[in-house]
């Protein structure tokens, strides 16, 4: 087996892998499920190096990323279900699809997108999905039945959080502004605080949970991602903390060492630090 440019290969190379007997066997052992986390860890990876602007590293995780699609693909060839090759044909027919205006006839393309045409073409591929569904014999209904069941569980938390509050934004479940959602906020923090004093660990959970999700509700209203948010603010943590330890081996110091004190006076530093 060796290395080929050719998406080919990596197919010949993830179908060895799970080969019975000859094949390596931690491959063999995983399912969907297993393999789901490592999905969601490779495509963080690639969010990453895209951060860094690091094009190498984006080259290698995007082939990881890659690597389990392919892994999926042959799980699902194994169960008889579909193969790679079906995959890519889904994607194609979808991409042709939502974009008449670029691929389509002469006519189409010179009228452009039509409002209203993205929501048309998705109703019509919701319905076809459906129809399939049913003709396999399966529940029509894949995500569930409930109007915001339709919102990925794996999602993280944060990200999740938006995009139900958005969904049932469309049919009028929302605040009017975002002065209200303060008021929220301050009453969550409120119910946090009784909770925390009655030492009541299942509702501290529950209160700081509905606190998280009533910030993720001002940020939506001002037109702010939450997630981008966090992740904006947790790599100013981690950039000042390095400030920190820098500034702690200059002196001969370190941070086991440091007193909290010592660390506070150069977080403070940090903070003002180009």
């Amino acid at each position: 087996m060796t290395p080929s440019k050719d998406i080919s290969r990596l197919i010949e190379i993830m179908a060895a892998l799970r080969v019975p007997k000859t094949g390596c066997p931690w491959d063999i052992e995983q399912d969907f499920s297993t393999i789901a986390p490592y999905t969601i860890e490779e495509a963080y990876e690639v969010a990453d190096a895209i951060a860094r602007g690091d094009l190498d590293d984006l080259r290698d995780e995007l082939g990881d990323l890659l690597l389990q699609v392919v892994y999926h693909a042959q799980m699902a060839e194994e169960a008889g279900e579909f193969a790679f090759p079906d995959v890519v044909q889904a994607i194609t027919t979808k991409m042709i699809r939502r974009h008449p205006h670029v691929f389509g006839d002469e006519k189409a393309r010179s009228a452009g997108m039509a409002k209203g045409m993205w929501e048309k073409i998705k109703a019509e591929e919701k319905a076809e999905k459906r129809s399939a569904r049913l003709a396999r014999g399966l529940d029509p209904e894949d995500n569930g039945k409930g109007f915001l069941d339709s919102v990925p569980v794996a999602l993280p938390a944060l990200t999740r959080a938006l995009k139900l509050q958005e969904k049932a934004a469309r049919v009028g479940f929302d605040w009017s502004e975002a002065a209200p959602i303060l008021d929220k906020i301050e009453e969550e923090i409120g119910e946090l605080r009784e909770a925390l004093a009655k030492g009541d660990t299942a509702s501290i959970k529950d209160e700081f949970g509905d606190m998280l999700f009533a910030v993720v509700n001002l940020g939506r209203h001002l037109k702010l991602d939450s997630e981008a948010a966090l992740s904006g603010t947790n790599e100013k943590f981690r950039s000042r903390f390095h400030y920190v330890e820098q500034a702690l081996e200059k002196s001969g110091n370190t941070l086991e060492k440091a007193t909290l004190s010592e660390m506070e006076t150069l977080w403070q530093e940090a903070k003002t630090a180009k």
